[in-house]
């Protein structure tokens, strides 16, 4: 019995460190798959302009991001996410290379959290603000300026996909990261 009890031990560990290898590299292609979200929605949102002509050609109404501080804020956070991942790639790689890796995955799951918080925050804020910009308000009487600026307005909505799929994406990286700590 002992002899089949060890060699059940030692068959276990080549697929351990497969599985672990594996979940090293899905977290690796999650965060270049969470980099194009945030680098596409920060430059969706940030090059998104639209100038309508009022009564003559000297007078003209204009819808930028930069109008708004709240998608302002959806271009800076959506970039720092960005930069964070891509800064936390070579730790991606080194968790390919060195499977057992404990303290930088807790490390990862830390900041990974803190992002998700970040472009949350963003995301959201800018969700409202869209939101606001289809419908309206009337009791605020705020108007919904989609009616007159259509293609800012497609523009800026578009951009919330790209960081809500981020935020999808790092949530999995969360789970990804804890499920290989609960491994060890």
């Amino acid at each position: 019995m002992k002899g089949s009890s060890e060699h059940g031990e030692t068959s276990k560990a080549p697929l351990s460190r497969g599985v672990s290898k594996g979940v090293s590299v899905l977290d690796l292609i999650l965060r270049f798959i969470a980099i194009i979200g945030t680098l596409a929605s920060a430059i969706a949102m940030g090059t998104t302009n639209q100038t309508l002509p009022f009564f003559t050609q000297f007078i003209r109404f204009k819808a930028q991001y930069s109008d708004l501080p709240t998608l302002t804020f959806f271009v800076v956070a959506n970039s720092i996410v960005c930069a964070y991942l891509i800064l936390s790639l070579p730790l991606s790689i080194v968790h390919i290379i060195r499977s057992r890796a404990k303290y930088s995955r807790l490390i990862l799951i830390f900041f990974d959290a803190a992002m998700l918080a970040l472009v949350t925050a963003g995301a959201s804020a800018a969700a409202a603000i869209v939101y606001l910009a289809h419908k309206g308000n009337v009791r605020a009487n705020w108007l919904a300026i989609c009616q007159q600026f259509d293609s800012f307005c497609e523009r800026i909505s578009g951009s919330l996909i790209g960081s809500f799929g981020a935020m999808v994406v790092l949530i999995l990286l969360i789970f990804l990261s804890a499920i290989a700590l609960a491994r060890r």
